[in-house]
This record gives structure tokens, C-alpha cells and sequence, in this order.
């Protein structure tokens, strides 16, 4: 098995992984990582959303070879100094989950809709997470929570 290393969470890693290993897996089986949750495995769900360089990239549509090299966030590492990020304290506050499946996956989506576009309106962010699902919430307070986290991100 081949050996990729790559930085997760602002520390660096290495570990084997399998030539047909998703980025999903090797974030929960190899690195015990589980706030990346796996729902569909075809990127239909979004509840595996990381973040990837910077960009917010679903881990089931990604093998974890083509992670080699690349900086990686998790929901684990988006909290700063034992302090949530102000995305997560607005899906909190906003009451933005039920059952939690789909936070982590949410979570950072918006994180990465707020960077790019502080000024989200509520089209902006039904579009940006159109493929996100949630079965639980209805959403309303999801809209709620990411305009809310935009705004606090912003300053």
C-alpha cells in the first residue's frame, strides 16, 4: 500500500492507503476522524463535505491517493483554540440540526459559501447548498443560521 502524506487539521500525517480508498474513509478508519460522515457514496448527499485546499470538495468523490500533498480540514479542525467557528456557533444558535448527520457536511459548505460571498442573500445559499440534504430541519433555520454565520465571519 502506498504511503501519502498530507496536512489535516494544521498537522501534518502520513499513513498507507489503499489505491481504491475514498478520502472519506481514510479520514474515519486511518485517522479516526469521524465528524466526516458517510451517507450516499455518490456525492449526492454532501454529509462528507471537507475542505481541500481551501475549496469544499465532497471526500466520497475523492480517493484519498489524490489527497497527497494537500492541506485538509475537517469539522474536527474548523474550531480554533478549544472556540467554535462562527459557522458552527450560528448553527447552534439558530438551531440549524436535529439529528446532526448532515451538520458536520453542512457546516463546512457555508463556511466556504460565507468566505467567497460574505453578502449571501437566501437564493445564494439555497443554491450553494443544493447538494447538501437534510432530512430532518426543513432547511428555513439552515438559511437562517448560514446568513448569520456569513455575517459574523465577515466581522
Amino acid at each position: 500500500m502506498p504511503t501519502i502524506s498530507l496536512t489535516v487539521n494544521g498537522k501534518p500525517v502520513s499513513a498507507e492507503a489503499d489505491t481504491r480508498q475514498l478520502l472519506s474513509v481514510f479520514l474515519r478508519e486511518q485517522l479516526g476522524l469521524t465528524g466526516t460522515h458517510i451517507g450516499c457514496d455518490t456525492s449526492q448527499c454532501g454529509v462528507c463535505v471537507i475542505h481541500v485546499d481551501g475549496k469544499a470538495v465532497k471526500s466520497c468523490t475523492m480517493l484519498a491517493l489524490q489527497a497527497d500533498g494537500a492541506d485538509v480540514t475537517t469539522i474536527e479542525g474548523l474550531a480554533s483554540e478549544g472556540e467554535m467557528h462562527p459557522m458552527q456557533e450560528a448553527f447552534r444558535d439558530h438551531h440549524a440540526l436535529q439529528c446532526g448527520f448532515c451538520t458536520p457536511g453542512m457546516v463546512m459548505m457555508s463556511v466556504v459559501l460565507a468566505r467567497d460571498n460574505p453578502d449571501l442573500d437566501d437564493d445564494a445559499i439555497r443554491h450553494g447548498l443544493e447538494g447538501n440534504l437534510c432530512r430532518c430541519t426543513g432547511y428555513q433555520n439552515i438559511i437562517h443560521a448560514v446568513r448569520a454565520g456569513a455575517k459574523a465571519m465577515k466581522g
